[in-house]
């Protein structure tokens, strides 16, 4: 299922900069699925629109919270347990070489840095807390802090990639009107 986006649309927003076209692309996609990814939803995208919305995801919760709170929110195993580093590699192997970066190769990197944090803490994180004892999660695992950090840092550089991809892509992702 690709969602419909008029041409004038796409041409708008990617005028308008990469992270215009990034959002316009994943609201169309999550408008199109109900707003959430699901189990159910999931069977309605194909495996590029999943790691799109992953990638959204990922972004709002690690900008909002850090990866604590990206587990803590359940996300850890969509992340971490399935091949969504290795899509990220494999979309930077796609556009970077162009660009001459290597921007989503090291996201993927810190993706893989941060499994084996999940696999040591996601019990822990993923358990039943008060806010205040979520809160203070963040001062219990302070090994997350160095990814939040580097995920900060270059989430501009990140999302205009992923950005990138999507629209040297676009009939993957959504059918132009």
């Amino acid at each position: 299922m690709r969602p419909k986006i008029a041409e004038i649309e796409i041409v708008k927003a990617a005028e308008s900069g990469f992270d215009e076209l990034f959002e316009l692309v994943v609201g169309k996609t999550l408008e199109a699925i109900g707003g959430e990814l699901t189990g159910a939803s999931m069977q309605q995208l194909t495996g590029e629109q999943i790691t799109l919305v992953g990638y959204h995801l990922f972004r709002e919760e690690v900008l909002d919270g850090g990866f604590v709170q990206l587990i803590h929110n359940g996300l850890g195993p969509f992340v971490f347990l399935n091949p969504f580093a290795k899509a990220m590699r494999l979309w930077g192997e796609d556009v970077e070489a162009e660009a001459g970066t290597r921007v989503l190769h090291d996201f993927s990197n810190l993706i893989y840095k941060g499994r084996k944090l999940f696999e040591r803490y996601g019990e822990e994180l993923t358990a039943e807390m008060t806010n205040e004892e979520f809160m203070a999660s963040f001062e219990r695992f302070p090994e997350f802090d160095d990814l939040d950090d580097a995920f900060v840092e270059h989430e501009e550089d990140i999302t205009a990639m992923v950005a990138v991809y999507v629209d040297k892509h676009m009939e993957d992702f959504v059918e132009i009107a």
